[in-house]
């Protein structure tokens, strides 16, 4: 996964539900930790921890340490520039779509020119 760049790595950690949950729960603004993370989710530590591991390399979350503590917080820039790039694949395909609609209402009218020509 190295030679993959920031938008690949950003994506491929969206694409598990836990993950994107555990980013909804980071989302609320506080730092927490692996094991504060492990008991709202249920999960194993060491499950619990590849997936930061994944949001990490992503850039989604910063590691802070305290001590023993490892505490992880969101950081929004990388879903930022996701939600860039979909916006502006979502507005090619709206005026796609759009044209598309266009093209159709041309056609079925030519077609009706046609019927009454006959």
């Amino acid at each position: 996964m190295h030679s993959l760049s920031n938008l690949d790595r950003t994506f491929h950690a969206l694409a598990d539900s836990t993950r994107r949950s555990m980013i909804h729960a980071l989302a609320r603004g506080e730092a927490q930790s692996a094991g504060e993370l492990g008991r709202e989710f249920r999960s194993a530590q060491p499950t619990i921890s590849k997936h930061l591991k994944v949001l990490e390399q992503a850039g989604l979350v910063e590691r802070t340490i305290e001590g023993r503590i490892h505490r992880f917080r969101l950081r929004q820039k990388p879903l930022r520039e996701a939600g860039g790039w979909i916006a502006r694949h979502q507005a090619f395909w709206t005026g796609a779509v759009s044209q598309l609609g266009v093209l159709l209402e041309q056609n079925q009218n030519r077609c009706a020119r046609e019927n009454l020509a006959k």
